[in-house]
């Protein structure tokens, strides 16, 4: 019996034949197409999101803001507490299973549009074309000696950078620390010293990893980047070079006869490596390091238009496509994803709707019980309750069930929107003689105007047994 795990042997790119990088790291090369239009236009909307979102207020604070200090996190018009923390949970599966039905249906794409290393990379890298121009200059430049006009280059280069950093790690500490005044005590130099630390970590951290370390994240820090490879299928689309249509390479005149030559589509010319910003041949087959951000497709199909060949030499390909076959859209994984998405999506919205806008907490006080100037017994009970509407409610406070025992106390209480109240109160037991040391009793609160706003909580209520 055969236990071999099947492969596929690929003859790698001679390294004489790769284009030269310099010890510098790796200088892409400018180029344009469909998804670098795509690339672009999702990096837009995640600058405008993470950028803008933060300034944004909603009823007299901050739209979206994560209260640590306070414990309440606001996002727009609902207010989370500590005991919501299940639907963030909830929230984080649903994204991650989100993540692999895109990577069992499309590979990486999340990588190559959408990830925050990956799209903040691009900005760095352009900043780096900008200051220090094309990839030739680039190259150029790294090699030569320290001049005047390397050292401005260079210094507005990081400039750049370091003023992307800042802003980046203003924004992000923004969404923990209400962004307004954080801003305000920055540029007056009053920041205080947890402010000012993390505020330094998140730039140095934008700094070193898109400016610095760049592919070296995806390579070696990212874990996606090691276990996505296990959810791929024989119909995942992923960037891929078609070597049925490109070889063998060569170089030739536009118009002249290949086939004569014994050629392929693939001229040699290395811009889809040049273009790449992890420093791969995607000829050479699927890659770890590839993020799927299809730079080389656009650079490949450049040139297949200008030497009038069909488009599609590089693309989103299947490994069944590769070997001729057709590829299959609806499969078994890809619907198993989809439904465990629908159902936790439907499972989230119901208990987002059902989720209580009040919270009641009963804590009983350590001393067992007493008795008071009645001779009754009496034990003590400390309520806290949330108040998680955006609006001031009014609450009455009650037991249920509960014959033979009375509360006392104020049971009317006024809460703020979004706020937590505490309130002390005892119940005494009407009986002289108890049944049991220890009983339930079932504390209810509820809106006065809406008693639909209500939470019960339970508690024990202890009495001696022999008076």
């Amino acid at each position: 019996m055969n236990n071999r795990i099947p492969f596929t042997e690929i003859a790698p790119t001679p390294a004489s034949s790769r284009p030269r990088h310099t010890d510098s790291g790796i200088h892409t090369r400018s180029f344009s197409g469909l998804y670098r239009n795509l690339r672009i236009g999702f990096a837009g909307v995640l600058f405008v999101l993470f950028f803008g979102t933060a300034w944004l207020n909603w009823n007299g604070r901050q739209a979206v803001l994560w209260d640590l200090a306070n414990s309440k996190f606001h996002i727009f018009g609902a207010t989370f507490w500590p005991q919501d923390f299940i639907l963030l949970s909830a929230l984080l599966i649903i994204c991650a299973f989100g993540l692999f039905a895109i990577t069992v249906y499309a590979g990486r794409v999340w990588c190559g549009y959408s990830c925050p290393q990956s799209t903040w990379t691009w900005l760095f890298m352009w900043c780096e074309k900008v200051t220090e121009g094309d990839r030739n200059q680039r190259i150029k430049l790294a090699a030569a000696p320290w001049s005047l006009n390397k050292l401005g280059r260079r210094t507005l280069k990081h400039s750049l950078w370091l003023v992307i950093g800042i802003l980046t790690g203003l924004t992000f500490v923004g969404y923990f620390t209400p962004i307004r005044p954080l801003a305000a005590e920055l540029f007056t130099l009053q920041l205080g010293g947890v402010a000012l630390f993390w505020l330094l970590f998140f730039t140095a951290a934008t700094y070193i990893n898109a400016g610095l370390l760049r592919e070296a994240v995806c390579l070696h820090m990212c874990p996606y980047a090691r276990f996505q490879s296990v959810m791929f299928d024989k119909d995942t689309l992923a960037v891929a070079y078609d070597p049925r249509r490109g070889e063998a390479r060569g170089p030739r005149k536009k118009g002249s006869d290949v086939q004569a030559q014994g050629l392929g589509d693939c001229i040699d010319c290395t811009l889809c490596v040049q273009v790449c910003p992890t420093g791969i041949d995607i000829r050479d087959g699927l890659q770890m390091a590839c993020i799927g951000c299809a730079a080389c497709i656009d650079a490949c199909d450049g040139v297949m238009d200008k030497m009038g060949y069909a488009r599609g030499l590089i693309g989103y390909k299947s490994e069944r496509s590769l070997q001729g076959g057709t590829t299959h859209w609806l499969r078994p994984r890809l619907l198993g994803y989809a439904a465990a998405l629908v159902v936790m999506i439907a499972a989230l919205v119901v208990a987002l709707q059902l989720r209580p806008m009040v919270s009641l907490d009963v804590i009983k006080d350590r001393g067992l019980f007493r008795e008071n100037a009645l001779g009754q017994i009496e034990n003590i009970y400390l309520l806290k309750v949330i108040n998680k509407t955006e609006r001031t409610q009014h609450y009455a406070l009650r037991l249920l069930d509960a014959d033979g025992f009375t509360l006392q106390g104020n049971t009317a209480l006024v809460i703020p929107a979004g706020e937590m109240s505490e309130l002390p109160v005892s119940v005494a037991m009407l009986a002289e003689r108890p049944t049991s040391s220890s009983q339930t009793l079932s504390f209810e609160i509820s809106e006065r105007d809406d008693p639909a706003i209500r939470s019960v909580a339970h508690s024990r209520f202890v009495a001696p047994l022999n008076r």
